[in-house]
């Protein structure tokens, strides 16, 4: 896909997001917001996949531990649901992580728990 493209899905997907918090609005589990994206997505016939489970390769072998990214998008966009008062450390190394390891060159961190939508765009 190309730079231009991707950007444009990137933002369509972040008005998705915003569309969902207008709707709910903050102070709801994640799961919740979670649930609603992904009518979200249906409607919008956005492919994607939901918890997606990732195994990880170490010189040749399968490790025992794997990880489940909320929302794979057209292949390349992972997405991580949040409902926290803000963004830590920890969330934005999950994203890249999560990204690495899906060897995804972008990823988005939304949090629904803010008065107004708050997100990050990550390009690896």
């Amino acid at each position: 896909m190309e730079s231009r493209d991707r950007e444009e899905e990137t933002y369509r997907i972040i008005g998705i997001c915003m569309e969902v918090h207008r709707n709910l609005g903050p102070g709801l589990l994640e799961v919740i917001y979670k649930d609603a994206l992904e009518l979200e997505l249906k409607e919008n016939k956005i492919p994607f996949e939901r918890e997606k489970e990732f195994l990880i390769e170490y010189k040749g072998n399968i490790l025992k531990h794997k990880f489940y990214a909320d929302f794979l998008i057209n292949q390349d966009l992972i997405i991580e649901i949040k409902s926290v008062k803000e963004f830590s450390n920890e969330h934005i190394a999950q994203v890249l992580n999560y990204m690495k390891l899906s060897k995804s060159e972008l990823g988005l961190l939304i949090n629904f728990q803010t008065k107004s939508l708050q997100y990050k765009r990550y390009i690896l």
